[in-house]
């Protein structure tokens, strides 16, 4: 039986990972439009930029986020400047840091998908007076839905399973900073693995569920 602190964890993973994705899929579009196309020598720096979460120890990152927003970093007093606090150890902290973590895996989707559009597709559109932002909207976007739909759903359980980012960024507050991972971590602590089970055996089935959807709806891009 849920208490109504996992609830509260519960909810506010969903919010999160819910802002995450929409965030992800608005920035990360024209960074995986500008990668699928680009012929700069900035691209090979750009794309493992972009990558760099997967490989990186997500305590780094989140030592590395915390000195950065935290007062003394030049985030963290740009955003005292300007009357917005620091971002730390708040659900806006917790926002930005899941979207830097979780951005190779919206991003690297959607460049896969207008990769495999071709040039010859757009050529045809502005050969139809189609102008740059039309082909993009009314040709790229369509054809690349099925990239959309796996980094849609990549990102937003990536950042449903995220541990050391939130907990580095975030801490561990009731109701404002303390996620689903953070809540099975403390009931563990706690020595209460009844909780912790059934928090744990939720995550598993929602995470087959989103594979089976992502595999069953788009096997190509799953496989991807």
């Amino acid at each position: 039986m849920l208490e109504s602190s996992d609830l509260a964890a519960v909810w506010l993973t969903l919010q999160l990972a819910s802002v995450t994705t929409l965030i992800l899929l608005v920035f990360g579009t024209p960074i995986a439009w500008w990668l699928s196309h680009t012929r700069s020598g900035w691209k090979g720096a750009v794309g493992a930029l972009v990558a760099l979460p997967i490989v990186l120890p997500p305590t780094v990152l989140g030592f590395y986020l915390l000195i950065f927003l935290g007062p003394d970093g030049p985030i963290g007093q740009l955003t005292s400047s300007l009357g917005l606090g620091v971002l730390p150890f708040t659900f806006s902290g917790l926002v930005v840091a899941s979207t830097i973590y979780s951005l190779p895996f919206v991003v690297q989707p959607l460049q896969n998908a207008f990769e495999s559009i071709g040039e010859q597709t757009l050529e045809v559109a502005a050969t139809l007076r189609a102008s740059p932002l039309d082909a993009f909207f009314s040709v790229a976007v369509p054809l690349a839905r099925p990239g959309y739909l796996t980094a849609t759903v990549l990102g937003f359980a990536h950042t449903i399973g995220e541990f050391g980012v939130v907990l580095m960024i975030g801490g561990n507050i009731p109701e404002k900073t303390r996620v689903i991972s953070v809540q099975i971590y403390d009931h563990v602590e706690a020595m209460e693995l009844g909780h912790a089970h059934t928090l744990s055996l939720g995550m598993v089935i929602f995470s087959f569920l989103v594979l089976w959807l992502l595999y069953t709806l788009n096997p190509t891009g799953g496989r991807k």
